[in-house]
């Protein structure tokens, strides 16, 4: 008897298999590679140099020598604003672990592409581990800066024990513009320039340099919807000056401060969802 032959199926429609998920290999082991890699890297920035970690703080000290001089002496914004060197030295650090942490995150991914290519690696860890090493950094200046708060005489009140708050709303911020940059960078390879452009416009379209007060409203209208701006006018008013105008004085009151808080949110959601959507095709981009 000779054998029926054997029937095959037709081969079904190929279907894409998706890669590894943002929090690849659970939530505990993403925690422990975001907290080794931190803390390699922010050991390995100062590493075998002369100085370690004052390097970090001599740019933010140099950048307010450099402002203080032109905005005192010069065109003397400051002079007319209470205790204005603290207040500008410590607006700096504040905006300039924002500008560093985002900046780092544009390209973190991409710089990370042996590791994405060829192994099951939760991507959310990369740009959360550039945040971080920032935040690290941040806290050692925030040490110092206080410290000069402290000589300059300002009186600690019952607001600093606030700041922890506006700490954690700008590390959500610059969590959520870090996932979103880092998500789109492997596809758009301009953003990193585009986003350095805006980072710089930001730096002036916060109060960092100068009080909101001497803006004019026109202007200060538009740079109220900066999800910055509240939390810097904030950080004066409960740190540095607890007389200076409140939200309220500044016209920020309202539906201004709810539209920045929207777009903040936003902002926040956003990346987020775009890093989750992008996470299982991010090797595939590079």
């Amino acid at each position: 008897m000779s054998a029926e032959p054997v029937r095959r199926e037709p081969p079904g429609p190929l279907t894409d298999v998706p890669g590894p998920s943002m929090l690849g290999g659970g939530r505990r082991r993403a925690l422990e590679l975001l907290w080794i890699i931190a803390v390699t890297d922010f050991k390995k920035t100062y590493f075998g140099t002369a100085l370690g970690y004052l390097w970090a703080l001599a740019k933010p000290l140099l950048l307010f020598g450099v402002l203080l001089l032109v905005f005192t002496q010069i065109f003397r914004i400051g002079s007319d604003v209470p205790d204005y060197p603290v207040l500008l030295l410590f607006n700096i650090v504040l905006f300039g672990f924002f500008q560093e942490a985002t900046n780092a995150a544009v390209g973190s991914v991409v710089a990370q592409e042996a590791v994405v290519r060829k192994t099951q690696f939760p991507r959310l860890v990369i740009p959360l581990s550039v945040i971080l090493t920032t935040l690290f950094t941040l806290g050692l200046n925030l040490t110092v800066v206080f410290v000069f708060v402290l000589a300059w005489g300002v009186t600690p009140t019952w607001t600093w024990l606030l700041f922890p708050v506006l700490l954690g709303l700008l590390v959500a911020l610059t969590t959520g513009i870090s996932l979103l940059l880092s998500a789109l960078y492997p596809r758009l390879r301009d953003l990193g320039i585009i986003w350095s452009v805006l980072a710089t416009v930001l730096f002036y379209g916060t109060p960092v340099l100068y009080p909101l007060e001497i803006v004019p409203q026109g202007l200060r209208d538009v740079i109220a919807l900066n999800p910055l701006t509240p939390l810097f006018t904030l950080a004066r008013r409960w740190i540095i000056d607890p007389s200076s105008p409140t939200l309220g004085d500044l016209g920020m009151g309202g539906w201004r401060l709810a539209v920045a808080a929207a777009i903040g949110v936003g902002v926040c959601a956003l990346g987020l969802w775009v890093f989750r959507r992008e996470a299982s095709r991010i090797a595939e981009q590079l």
